[in-house]
C-alpha cells in the first residue's frame, strides 16, 4: 500500500516510524514533512490545508489511506474533501472534528450527554464574561473556543489574572479568531491523563493511557504548550477507572455524537482530570496527541495500519474479534520535548543541532520543528525534537532517556527535568 501522511510534526514522525513497520505497506509520502520524516518517507512540499493538492497528489500517485495528523486539516474538513472524492482517510468529518475546533461546542456537547466536566459558561462578551467571574471568584480557567496550538487554555489563580485572560482573548485577540468567544469552568484540583479511542463510529480500541506535561517549567509551573513530555502507560489509569473511562466518557461520546448526527470516526482523544469528587473530561481532541503519540506507539505491538484501516472500513468489532490489541502495558516509555529558547513565547530558528549520532540504538529521535539545509539539521520551530526510550519499568526508562538528551545540543536548548516523576510516585 501507499500512505500520504498530513502533517510535519513529531507526531507525525511518530505515525511514519510505526506505518513504516507494516509489511503491507510498499511506500510513505509525507506533506510537508520534515528533516527526520524525510529520512524514511518521501517529504512533498505542500500545506496540510491545500486540500485540493493533497486529493489531487492522492489521485495521481494512487494512495491506498491518507492519515491526517494535525487537527486544523481536520476541523477545516479534509475527511469530508476526500470522502466526496472516494479517497481513503483516517480521521472525523468536518462536523465532528467540532468536538475539538469549538470549545464552546464540546462543553455543551457534555452537558447534553450527561459527559463528567468541570462547571462551565461560554461567553461571547467580554463585559458579561467579567461580570461572572466578580461572581465566581478564583481560581478559574479561561479558554479560548477555537484552535490556538495547545496554548488557549489559561488557569487564572486570582480575579485579576482572569480578567486579563478575558481581555487578552476577547478584546486584544492574542488567539486570533479562535478568542472571540471563550469558556470561563471552574478549577479543577487532581491530576491528568490522556487516554486515546480509535473508533469506527461504533466500536473502539483503546491505546495504552498516557500522562502529558503541558505547562512549560518543572513542576507544572508557567504558561501551557503544546506538551513538554508524556509517558506511557500512566499508572493513575489503572483497569478498574479505564472501565469507567470507557462507559462514562468514550461510549457515550461516540453515542451522542450518533444521536447528533456527527458519526465520528478516528482518533478520539479524551484529555482527562481525575479529581477527589471523581472523573471529568478537560477536553476532546479530534486526532493523536503530541507529544503522548511518541510514547504510546512505540509500545504498541500490534500493526497501525490494521487499526487505521479497521477505523475507516467500520470493522473494529470484527477486527477485536480475531486480535489482542497487545497495547504495550507490560514496558514504559519516556518522551521528553526538547524546545527552543524562548517557546511557547518568541524563540529564534535555524539553530544547527548536533549530537544525534551519539545516541544509543534503540532510542527514537521524533523530529518536530527541524529542517535539513543540505548539510546540517537545524532548528525549525517551538518543539524541536522528541527524545523516546522504551524501559521494562518507568524508572529505567526515565534515567535513559535523559542520558540520551545528553548527548544532543543546539543553541538554547530547553526542556523539563521531570517528565514521567508523577508516575514513579505511584
Amino acid at each position: 500500500m501507499k500512505i500520504l501522511v498530513v502533517g510535519g510534526g513529531g507526531r507525525e514522525h511518530a505515525l511514519v516510524w510505526k506505518l513504516s513497520q507494516s509489511p503491507k505497506v510498499e511506500k510513505i509520502f509525507c506533506a510537508s514533512g520534515n528533516a527526520g520524516i524525510s529520512q524514511i518517507a518521501q517529504c512533498v512540499d505542500m500545506g496540510d490545508s491545500v486540500f485540493e493538492s493533497l486529493a489531487h497528489f492522492a489521485e495521481e500517485n494512487g494512495i491506498d489511506l491518507t492519515v491526517v495528523g494535525p487537527e486544523v486539516p481536520l476541523v477545516k474538513g479534509i475527511v469530508d474533501y476526500f470522502q466526496e472524492r472516494e479517497l481513503p482517510i483516517f480521521g472525523p468529518t468536518r462536523q465532528a472534528a467540532q468536538i475539538e475546533g469549538s470549545k464552546c461546542f464540546a462543553k455543551e456537547f457534555m452537558a447534553r450527554h450527561d459527559i463528567p466536566t468541570a462547571a462551565f459558561q461560554n461567553f461571547d462578551n467580554p463585559d458579561d464574561a467579567i461580570d461572572y467571574i466578580k461572581t465566581l471568584g478564583a481560581p478559574v480557567v479561561i479558554k479560548a473556543d477555537g484552535l490556538a496550538a495547545g496554548k488557549g487554555s489559561i488557569v487564572c489563580p486570582t480575579v485579576e489574572e482572569a480578567f486579563g485572560a478575558v481581555k487578552a482573548a476577547m478584546i486584544d485577540e492574542r488567539f486570533g479568531p479562535a478568542g472571540r468567544e471563550i469558556v470561563i469552568e471552574e478549577f479543577l484540583e487532581g491530576e491528568e491523563a490522556s487516554v486515546f479511542a480509535l473508533t469506527d463510529g461504533q466500536d473502539f480500541i483503546n491505546l495504552a493511557p498516557a500522562q502529558d506535561h503541558k505547562p512549560i517549567f518543572d513542576g507544572d509551573k508557567g504558561p501551557n504548550t503544546g506538551g513538554m513530555g508524556a509517558y506511557a502507560p500512566a499508572p493513575l489509569v489503572h483497569p478498574l477507572l479505564m472501565k469507567q473511562i470507557e462507559h462514562e466518557i468514550i461510549e457515550a461520546t461516540i453515542q451522542g455524537m450518533n444521536q447528533e448526527g456527527r458519526e465520528y470516526r478516528g482518533m478520539l482523544y479524551c484529555g482527562l482530570m481525575i479529581t477527589p469528587e471523581g472523573l471529568k473530561v478537560v477536553e476532546f481532541n479530534c486526532r493523536f496527541g503530541d507529544p503522548e503519540t511518541q510514547a504510546v506507539l512505540p509500545l504498541m505491538g500490534e500493526d497501525l495500519l490494521d487499526l487505521l484501516l479497521a477505523s475507516v472500513d467500520g470493522n473494529i468489532k470484527e477486527w477485536k474479534a480475531k486480535s489482542d490489541p497487545g497495547m504495550g502495558e507490560e514496558k514504559s516509555a519516556v518522551c521528553v520535548v526538547l524546545a527552543s529558547g524562548g517557546y511557547p513565547g518568541g524563540y529564534q530558528k535555524g539553530k544547527e543541532i548536533t549530537g544525534l549520532e551519539k545516541v544509543e540504538s534503540g532510542t527514537l529521535i521524533f523530529h518536530a520543528g527541524t529542517r535539513w539545509d543540505g548539510s546540517r539539521i537545524l532548528t525549525n520551530g517551538g518543539r524541536v525534537l522528541g527524545v523516546t526510550v522504551v524501559g521494562d519499568d518507568l524508572e529505567s526508562a526515565i534515567k535513559r532517556v535523559y542520558q540520551e538528551i545528553s548527548k544532543i545540543q543546539f543553541e538554547n536548548m530547553y526542556y523539563r527535568k521531570d517528565i514521567g516523576l508523577k508516575g514513579l510516585k505511584r
